[in-house]
């Protein structure tokens, strides 16, 4: 059986929710490193909190109560993506981080960003 999540009501697999529980896991590990090797607690508990928003948001998103609220859930799916993005390239500056690490979890988290961007395109149209 395939990693991809499943929607068991109408049996769909759901990537964009697979791909933002990889990246989660993948933040909550870095989470745990950073705390445990580099002692870091601040910045570890802001990229926790936004990298892991990302998929809570779109998990959120499925269940919306109209169109216009799922697309409002993805949009801050979008701005806590983007919050990651911040602290992935402060962690890396202040070299918690180094850059193949922060090239693999950008790559994602821009990933994420694209499918969300298209799933928000997407369901606006018509809307206005």
């Amino acid at each position: 059986m395939s990693n991809l999540l499943i929607d068991y009501v109408t049996m769909k697999k759901d990537p964009l929710a697979d791909i933002s529980m990889e990246f989660g896991i993948e933040i909550i590990q870095l989470y745990k490193s950073l705390k445990k090797d580099s002692k870091e607690f601040e910045l570890s508990k802001q990229i926790v909190r936004s990298g892991t928003s990302i998929g809570a948001s779109i998990r959120e998103a499925k269940y919306a109560e109209s169109k216009k609220d799922f697309i409002h859930k993805l949009r801050i799916a979008v701005k806590e993506a983007n919050e990651t993005q911040y602290w992935l390239s402060l962690l890396l500056k202040t070299k918690y981080i180094d850059a193949k690490l922060y090239e693999s979890l950008n790559a994602k988290c821009h990933s994420l960003l694209n499918l969300l961007i298209a799933s928000i395109n997407t369901s606006s149209k018509g809307l206005d």
